[in-house]
């Protein structure tokens, strides 16, 4: 019984390894440090799994914030595959702007991460940013885990589930001797 208990011990925590993995982000548009000439129209991230759509707005966000603490994205994230895109405000003051993202991955927890660019020219747009700033109540959003059970939970109650299975069954057994 010790054995065969251990051989499911090992399958569930064998099992566990690819279930635990989170989306990676592989590639940013702009990218990572970079210097720009020109104000990009749009913020395009793309990840190593596909990014699940969730359920309603605002489970995948891109948040676009400029030198003066302002917002540029405009509307909703939209997401195509492992790709996650948002349109920007015209990027008016020069300096450097944080891609913030949170993105629901593809085994069900948030990612969240930021990425920095910086405008060397001043770009077409205003001075002052379009949208509000973000609040405290945003970004005590955005460090929140809001993604489902851990696996390691599982694999804790399938374990001990296991051993109470296991003992009922000893007694069970010794009982009719």
């Amino acid at each position: 019984m010790l054995a065969v208990a251990g051989v499911v011990l090992a399958t569930l925590l064998a099992a566990a390894g690819p279930a635990s993995a989170h989306n990676t982000l592989i590639e940013s548009d702009p990218a990572e440090g970079a210097s720009l000439d020109r104000a990009p129209d749009e913020v395009t991230l793309t990840f190593d799994q596909p990014v699940q759509r969730g359920a309603g707005d605002g489970v995948n966000q891109i948040a676009v914030t400029g030198p003066d603490g302002g917002q540029w994205q405009r509307g909703q994230a939209q997401v195509d595959g492992t790709s996650v895109t948002t349109a920007l405000h015209p990027l008016g003051p020069k300096g450097e702007y944080v891609i913030g993202y949170r993105i629901l991955s593809a085994d069900g927890h948030a990612v969240t991460d930021e990425i920095r660019f910086t405008l060397t020219q001043h770009g077409p747009g205003g001075d002052e940013a379009p949208g509000q700033p973000a609040d405290a109540e945003n970004q005590a959003d955005s460090d929140t885990d809001g993604g489902g059970v851990p696996v390691w939970v599982w694999i804790v109650a399938a374990v001990a589930l296991l051993g109470v299975g296991v003992t009922v069954a000893l007694r069970a057994g010794s009982g009719r001797s």
